[in-house]
This record gives C-alpha cells, structure tokens and sequence, in this order.
C-alpha cells in the first residue's frame, strides 16, 4: 500500500549533485523531510513538480538590522554615505519610532527576504534607547512570524555600552526582555578601555543568561582597531567559540600581514564565527582614503581557507547606511565573489555555503537545518541547475517551502523575442 504524506516535491536536482544526476524526490509530513530518493513511492496530499530545478536549503540572513530596514531619507538622506553620518541620522530617526511602525517595516523586510528564500533571519535590535521600542517590537515579530521564518534577535548598543549612561543596564535588562543573543559595538566606545571592557561585559552577560554572542567589531578603516583580538580572547579563555560571532571586522582588510597572521592563529584557536556584509562594507569603507582605495572587507577567502566559520549577511536594507537593497542574498553572495575575489569553482561554491550552510552555523542551529531525513522541511528550488549557475545568474527562487507547507511561489521571467537577432536585413 502506498503510503500518503501531507507534500512531496518531486524531480529535483538535490544541491551538490552532478548535473547528470538523477532527480529525487522529497516526501515531507509534520512539518519534517520523511524520504529523499528518485521515484519515492508515496503520495502526497500535495505534490509539486519542480521539473529539475535545483533543490536548495534556504538561505540564511545572517545579519540585518530590522529595525531600521525601509527608513532611506527618513529624515534625511546619507549623502556622505559613510558609517558615521548614517549613525547620526538614524540617532535622529529613532527618536519618532513607534512599535507598530518598527513592526510594519521589519514584516514587510521579512516578506522581501523570504520570497527569496530566506527562512533564517538574524537581526539586530538597537537598545541604547530607554523605551527599548526597537527591541520590544522585533520580538514582537519574532513571535509573530515564527510559523514561517525563524528570526533571532540581537540586543545591540548601537551608541555603545559605555560611551552612554545607562546602556550597561539596558543590555541587561534587554536578555531579561528576551534577546536571543548580546550584541556590541567596542570601536564605538570613548577610549580602547572602555572597548576591552565592553566586550568583557558582554561575554559576562552571555555566561549569565546563557545567550550566543554577535558583536559589531572593528567596523572602521583604522588599522589600529583591535578588538577581534579581544572577541577572540575572551572565547578562547570562556571555551565559547560556536557560540560568537564577530560582525563586519572589517579593520582586518587593513592590518599589516605580520599582525594578520599573528591573528589569524588566535581565531582558529578560538573557533569563532565571522560575518561579512559585502554590500555594506565595500559601500561604508574606504571613505577616507584617496587612491589606492581599501575595499573595505575583512579577509574572507583566508578565513574560509584556514578552515573558519564564515558567513555572510545584507546588514541593511534602504536605510540610512545603504539606501538600495531588497534583502536578495544571491546578490550578496555574488558581491562577495567579486570584491573577495573568490572566482576559483571551489570558491564560488564556498559562497553559495556562506549564505546557506555557513549561516546555519552561525546562528546555531545545529540539528535544525539541512536536507536529510529527520530534518525540519524548509526547502527552496531555484530556476538553475547548481549553485554556480544560481550566483551568477541571480536565480529565481520558485518555491518556497517553510515547515512542510509552501509559503510562496515565483513564477520566472519569460523573454519573448519579436523578431529574429540574427537577421541583419
């Protein structure tokens, strides 16, 4: 007897399979994969035929500040377009932010990513407000969307932990509210002291309230910002490495090699995640400089090829640090490619893996995540046939799937051709 499952895709091409390869099937029931093989013998109360589209994990978001996402010229426009004046302006914009009006923007950014097939999201909260509105309502929507996309919530000092009375509290008091994880930002903070400190502080609250770490480091063109060697320290002598991640880090592009090397041993000691925002960094770094110009980007290819965690993440969309955006991290992942010069076929696999696999990693979702039986079924197809092909071609994302149920479908742009390009007459 045939047995009946509530979805089953049908004739996909699984990622990383030969392109010659046969087409499986995916049976998924409660909301997990129960069966992944060529011509599955059940039935699905509903079934979708993919016809050899690539079959994909979805991606995973691993760094977005929600909470300003679709604020661009709100109240004014970055018109430096550096780091510093877009904290300036957003200082400003967050004095009128309401809950619903945080609400509304981060649902409708969340729509934007998951259509792309983004179903993991992690974002930061700012908290060095005393009303906590950014924060109070993203975990509003983190509870709200929680059915079809998982979203983790940073409580981060977007003015620093020690640089404003009353942050220090406010970060704890934000774990007490619920935050998923503790956040910082020590090259914002008044001296290196205060720096050392706050990311001490940190770790602190992390040990406390059992939460991950993800702290904004070393965000700035300044060679002498040394705060990952700090990050890396206090994971090393605490044995949190899986836990932390170390954001942007973008000083690591500007530090001599003797110095970079020395450093690049501490974090394979530590084991810590690394995040790059390619579209970010390349946009917001640099700024001072004449010619040559930075690009602006930690080392990502050396610290994917000495084995570390690295993944990647939109950071902002339409806001007052980058007024473009729609949350697409296949266009991530091809910045990536090109300003990491990361064109080798290895490497540009290794991309695909930053926004996916990689980003698992970071947010800890171990055993969560993945195409294998027994696993949550979160599954997208793309109009390609590997990850190479879905990079450089920007894929559509067709299906999308979120706990065993379709969530959206895309149907791919068609071009018609209205006469012949090769008649010259």
């Amino acid at each position: 007897m045939t047995a009946t499952v509530a979805l089953v895709l049908r004739r996909g091409r699984l990622l990383g399979s030969p392109a010659t390869g046969e087409l499986v099937d995916i049976a998924m029931d409660g909301g997990y994969i129960t069966a992944i093989g060529p011509r599955l013998a059940v039935t699905g109360a509903q079934e979708i035929d993919v016809q050899g589209q690539l079959v994909s994990p979805p991606f995973v978001e691993s760094h977005i500040h929600l909470d300003s996402a679709l604020t661009a010229g709100q109240p004014r426009w970055n018109e430096s377009g550096t780091l510093f004046e877009g904290i300036a302006i957003w200082s400003d914009r967050k004095q009128s932010l309401t809950l619903a009006d945080v609400q509304e923007r981060a649902i409708a950014a969340l729509k934007m990513q998951a259509r792309q097939g983004v179903l993991f999201v992690r974002s930061h909260a700012d908290v060095s407000e005393p009303n906590f509105t950014p924060l109070k309502a993203l975990l509003a929507v983190r509870e709200a969307v929680k059915d079809w996309i998982t979203v983790q919530v940073v409580a981060f000092p977007q003015d620093g932990i020690y640089s404003s009375p009353g942050n220090a509290e406010r970060m704890e008091e934000a774990l007490k509210l619920g935050a998923d994880a503790v956040g910082g930002i020590p090259h914002y903070e008044l001296t290196r002291e205060d720096g050392v400190k706050s990311v001490q502080y940190g770790f602190d609250l992390a040990e406390k309230y059992d939460r991950l770490v993800d702290i904004h480091c070393d965000e700035i063109d300044d060679d002498q910002s040394r705060f990952l060697e700090v990050v890396a320290a206090e994971a090393i002598r605490r044995n949190m490495g899986h836990r932390v991640t170390a954001s942007h880090t973008t000083a690591f592009g500007s530090y001599n090699n003797a110095y970079a090397f020395k450093l690049m041993g501490f974090v394979k000691r530590a084991g810590i995640n690394f995040v790059a925002n390619p579209l970010i960094n390349l946009t917001l770094q640099g700024r001072g400089d004449t010619y040559p110009k930075r690009r602006g980007l930690t080392r990502v290819k050396e610290l994917w090829q000495q084995g570390q965690n690295v993944s990647l993440g939109s950071d902002c969309i339409q806001d007052p640090w980058y007024s473009l955006g729609t949350g697409n991290l296949l266009e991530v992942a091809s910045v990536a490619v090109h300003g990491c010069q990361m064109t080798g076929r290895d490497q540009l696999e290794a991309c695909y893996a930053m926004i996916t696999e990689n980003g698992a990693r970071t947010l800890n979702l171990a055993g969560n995540y993945g195409l294998a039986v027994g696993q949550p079924a979160n599954v997208i197809t793309l109009d390609t046939t590997d990850e190479i092909a879905a990079i450089r071609d920007r894929a559509t994302v067709c299906t999308v799937i979120s706990r065993g149920v379709p969530l959206v479908t895309t149907v791919p742009a068609q071009t018609t051709w209205h006469r012949d390009p090769g008649n010259l007459s």
